[in-house]
């Protein structure tokens, strides 16, 4: 089976929950309507269903190739990205100043979503060069933005983010690339760059990666890092002094070049200086908190893949006899067990889409209100909400993937069917783009102090706000929504005060150990409060004549969520409030 876009959950979501049509009417999105967001992603999930889906399955089974030091993508592979840059997929939230169309955070991650849905190998390189063009735009000198923007938001170029060595993952303080100043306003960069993602393709003429390296008399750790725009061909024409020395060969993603660059062989490659000297961290995290949402939405992406999937599957496997059934064997589908599997997979993914939706409502936001008071305001809740749709989304991603291949059975261990690529596939992204520990630490640690605690404050109210609706409901499809759903927020509000609590009195330890089961905690309230708005638009567009079918669905997934999943809250708020103890006996329990 392969991929059809879910264009009009896609499209509700942004409307009911992440704010698309108050955006609208608030004029933050200028000229966009509802109905052209609707069209452009009509537009869009043919493009994935016609054109990238049906190469999924051959870019994993092919993969790329390596030799003579150039890269060869997939079968299909250059012909489908030449298509989807002359559609203009690539300059859709381009400055429209270099060729863009200008358009939201919030509509480009609906088509990021589509687009890695159909194939996650495809969708990831395009997101890099996505965050090259905003690193530049805010960072880059003009000569640099007049050099490369044009073809870098068009799509003619694709641009890479060259972080990782061998010696220095996570911790970048260890990085050993070098940069020496020539003196005509260039550097000649040398180093060894791991898991560079799209570092090397056939797919256009050149590649403009983005690299951090040190000064030789930078300050040690972080502080003295700095960025540099080293491109593959010189504005010349001239081949730089780079190479692609291998390829990884991953558990999944496969038709994704994911390669090792060498700079320098010949005495260094050619840069140029992307922001201040010993500042390039902060302009790198431009890049990488753009492609942090983008990796959540993956997670969104494999994971609406994988349930649709499973879901065709068990309507045709028929197995045992349902409950009430005379004769004959009855489609899986229709036994508890599975309805419970495909109800998990399917809640999981709309609550991590809501997530992921509000936090690009919440970036464009930032970007775009004219009030500075007001534009503060959404730059911290974006900050807030970013780490917990990069971690949780990517988590359900696997998740609902692994649930994928359960509901298949033995055959979903099997490759022919496809539901063990999605599993594979999965798995990168709670580790690329800062692990989702790191994802966690940053939440706890610098997300919850802003504005002295009044930015996470801010965002439980709001989620009281929606429960205090439910309230007055009296639709008996509701069920228990509301108490659960309660219970869960309040589980969120105490364990934040804990948290909030052991960092005043510098009890780091028993912080950083809550940090990951508190984002889950803060993904389950957000992520149930975002289903119920859902629900409760629904509720209301069906009492006021709309007869839309899918409207019973979402308040019955909604039900779902709430009493199966966000149960879980209470138990993940006793692990942040009194699970640090292990701290104490870790080395003994490790070490036997």
């Amino acid at each position: 089976m392969t991929y059809r876009a879910p264009v009009p959950d896609i499209v509700f979501t942004m409307r009911h929950v992440a704010g698309l049509d108050r955006a609208v009417a608030d004029g933050v999105y200028g000229d966009l309507s509802t109905d052209l967001a609707e069209t452009i992603l009509d537009e869009a999930g043919r493009f994935a269903n016609d054109v990238i889906a049906p190469l999924n399955r051959e870019g994993d089974k092919h993969g790329v190739v390596l030799k003579d030091g150039a890269v060869t993508t997939a079968p299909g592979w250059k012909a489908a990205y030449k298509g989807w840059t002359e559609a203009g997929w690539n300059a859709l939230p381009g400055p429209v100043e270099y060729g863009g169309q200008g358009l939201p955070t919030l509509l480009n991650s609906a088509c990021v979503e589509m687009w890695n849905a159909a194939s996650m190998a495809f969708g990831i390189g395009p997101v890099l060069t996505m965050g090259a063009i905003e690193a530049l735009v805010q960072h880059g000198t003009d000569d640099l933005k007049v050099r490369y923007l044009e073809k870098l938001v068009s799509g003619e170029w694709t641009a890479t983010m060259n972080l990782t060595e061998p010696h220095a993952g996570s911790d970048l303080a260890a990085l050993r690339s070098r940069a020496e100043p020539v003196g005509d306003g260039t550097y000649r960069v040398t180093g060894q760059k791991i898991f560079i993602t799209y570092g090397e393709h056939d797919l256009t003429d050149n590649i403009i990666h983005l690299v951090l390296a040190r000064l030789p008399d930078a300050p040690a750790g972080t502080r003295g890092i700095s960025l540099f725009l080293v491109p593959k061909f010189l504005p010349d024409g001239t081949r730089n002094d780079m190479r692609c020395h291998s390829i990884e060969h991953k558990l999944g993603i496969h038709a994704s070049p994911t390669c090792t660059m060498i700079f320098g062989d010949n005495g260094g490659a050619v840069g140029w200086l992307v922001g201040e000297e010993n500042r390039g961290l902060a302009c790198m995290f431009t890049m990488m908190n753009n492609a942090r949402l983008a990796v959540g939405l993956q997670g969104v992406a494999i994971a609406e893949r994988a349930y649709q999937q499973a879901l065709g599957y068990a309507n045709e496997r028929r197995q045992g006899r349902a409950i009430g059934a005379v004769e004959g064997m009855s489609p899986i589908a229709v036994h508890p067990d599975v309805q419970r599997n495909l109800l998990t997979m399917k809640a999981l993914t709309a609550a991590a889409r809501a997530i992921c939706y509000m936090t690009a409502e919440a970036i464009d936001r930032a970007h775009l209100e004219e009030d500075p008071a007001r534009r503060k305001k959404a730059h911290e809740r974006a900050s807030l909400l970013t780490p917990v749709a990069k971690a949780f989304s990517t988590d359900i991603g696997v998740e609902v993937a692994s649930i994928g291949v359960q509901v298949h059975g033995g055959m979903g261990f099997i490759e022919e069917t496809g539901a063990a690529q999605h599993f594979r596939d999965a798995r990168i992204a709670p580790i690329y783009e800062g692990t989702n520990g790191i994802q966690a630490i940053d939440l706890v640690t610098r997300k919850l102090p802003l504005s002295g605690g009044e930015t996470v404050r801010a965002q439980i109210a709001a989620m009281r706000g929606t429960v205090a609706r439910l309230l007055k409901e009296s639709t008996p499809a509701f069920g228990a929504t509301a108490p659960r759903l309660r219970d869960a927020i309040e589980s969120l509000d105490r364990a934040t005060s804990h948290l909030q609590q052991s960092l005043s009195s510098n009890a780091q330890g028993e912080a950083l150990a809550g940090a990951t089961p508190y984002l889950r905690l803060f993904a389950l309230a957000q992520g149930g409060a975002a289903l119920a708005e859902m629900a409760l638009a629904a509720n209301a567009l069906a009492a006021g004549g709309d007869t839309d079918p899918a409207h019973a669905g979402r308040i019955a997934l909604c039900r779902f969520f709430a009493e199966n999943i966000t149960v879980g809250a209470k138990g993940l708020e006793e692990t942040v409030m009194s699970g640090a103890g292990f701290l104490q006996d870790a080395t003994l329990a490790l070490a036997s």
